[in-house]
């Protein structure tokens, strides 16, 4: 039986994790960007930016021009805060265009691509208008949050003919690929059925409290929001469409659940009463993007985890049918003393079962093991091989999506390259439901959006 061998860290709250690289197609990624750059004298994409939050100011900003500098530039940078856009810009050397208007932006810049990366509910406006003007756009998830933004987005794409591509890095974790190879392989015969629970901590898990996604208009609740990298897993996985939903869902612990609230965390009075008060002003970075921006807007990074206005579940749970007949179980909580995954395989041959390892109260050798096991033929863990020295967010996935996208001649024997219709059909199951929880019954995907 194999030990897992790996040290892959997965996220340290957005910026910090060690790059693993799967074996398959590890080479391919390997070695120098500049010099292969100056042999083939490779076009650089122009890309313009619209969201300047701290994802679109490091994952899409500063590490993507320093990972892949020589096949892109960005030639604009644009957020409806005046502020945060200039900090961002700060970041990425201070000589790119700023711009607080979407249109004059594009006009001004003519860009290659667009990447959106602002608030959930404002995905599918700009990603439609760039389509509508003529640019090919990429988006971070979710694409959408409400079943009318599904159905302008495949209209505006009829209409254009534009390129879309929906930044899914959840496909290219280490060990979430080699389920992928497995399942491909047919290691577990027929896929009858998957489990898949998620795990929040009461650090990460309540992040999204205090701020603007536990607003249901901004989000579409975390069935949309994080949920989104889940179902889009496991409809790249099954490799079948969802057709029926089933929900339920409960606000437990956050919003109205306590007798003490403020409007933020730094001024608030309860700080000694809290349980998860929170002390922005020890990052940095978080300082500057936000407290020094709030003046623009009254955005606050570290708003109050128990505001009267919080409007989504913390707890969910979800059934959903395939297309091909597999069954998946679905849990996401928000309020854990530990923080992880277990996805659960089960087939006509045998299991998989991932356990992936964030935060915990206790001591593990690894921080994701991989579990194959056959009918009648024992079990094994799987051995994941990993590429040290260098870091990278969410334990290289952010990385590898980066290269796929930009490089040219990346090879994609997984299909982990997303597009309107794996973007759609992922956000279909989180407004499927969040829909079924507000009714009450059970929600087919059909209802949502004409795909064909």
């Amino acid at each position: 039986m194999d030990r897992l061998d790996k040290n892959i860290s997965r996220r340290e709250f957005i910026r910090h994790s060690t790059v693993s690289a799967a074996a398959l197609g590890a080479a391919a990624m390997a070695g120098s960007y500049s010099a292969l750059a100056a042999q083939q004298k490779i076009k650089k994409v122009r890309m313009a930016l619209v969201g300047t939050g701290i994802r679109g100011s490091t994952t899409w900003g500063t590490e993507l021009l320093k990972e892949l500098g020589d096949y892109v530039e960005i030639v604009g940078l644009c957020d409806i805060n005046p502020l945060r856009v200039e900090v961002a810009n700060r970041w990425m050397g201070g000589k790119i265009p700023t711009f607080t208007d979407f249109d004059k932006m594009l006009d001004q810049t003519k860009p290659d691509r667009v990447m959106v990366t602002v608030m959930d509910c404002y995905h599918a406006q700009y990603v439609c208008r760039a389509m509508e003007l003529g640019y090919d756009a990429m988006s971070e998830k979710p694409l959408c949050s409400t079943a009318e933004q599904a159905q302008q987005l495949i209209d505006t794409q009829k209409r254009t003919g534009r390129k879309l591509d929906v930044t899914f890095n959840a496909r290219y974790g280490q060990a979430e690929m080699k389920v992928k190879e497995l399942l491909l392989a047919g290691e577990i015969g027929d896929l009858y059925s998957v489990d898949y629970a998620e795990f929040l901590d009461l650090d990460h898990g309540a992040s999204y409290f205090r701020r603007w996604h536990g607003i249901k208009h901004n989000s579409g609740t975390l069935l949309c929001h994080k949920a989104s990298h889940h179902f889009d897993q496991l409809n790249w996985w099954i490799d079948s469409d969802p057709v029926e939903v089933v929900a339920y869902g409960r606000l437990n612990k956050y919003g109205s659940n306590s007798s003490i609230r403020h409007a933020n965390c730094r001024p608030c009075p309860y700080k000694k009463q809290c349980e998860l008060y929170y002390d922005m002003t020890t990052d940095k970075a978080f300082m500057e993007l936000y407290a020094g921006c709030e003046s623009a807007d009254g955005y606050y990074r570290d708003g109050c985890l128990w505001r009267h206005d919080i409007d989504i579940p913390d707890t969910y749970s979800a059934q959903i049918k395939y297309k091909n007949g597999t069954l998946v179980t679905y849990s996401l909580n928000a309020t854990v003393p530990f923080e992880g995954q277990l996805v659960v395989f089960n087939g006509s041959k045998g299991r998989i079962d991932l356990r992936n390892y964030n935060t915990q109260p206790w001591t593990v050798p690894y921080e994701s093991e991989l579990r194959l096991t056959r009918n009648f033929k024992g079990s094994e863990l799987v051995k994941l091989e990993r590429q040290a020295g260098e870091f990278f967010e969410h334990g290289g996935a952010d990385s590898r999506i980066k290269q796929m996208i930009f490089k040219p001649g990346m090879p994609d024997p997984l299909g982990q390259l997303a597009g309107m219709r794996a973007g759609l059909m992922s956000s279909g199951i989180g407004i499927a439901a969040y829909t079924s929880i507000e009714t009450g019954r059970r929600v087919k995907i059909s209802e949502l959006f004409n795909i064909a």
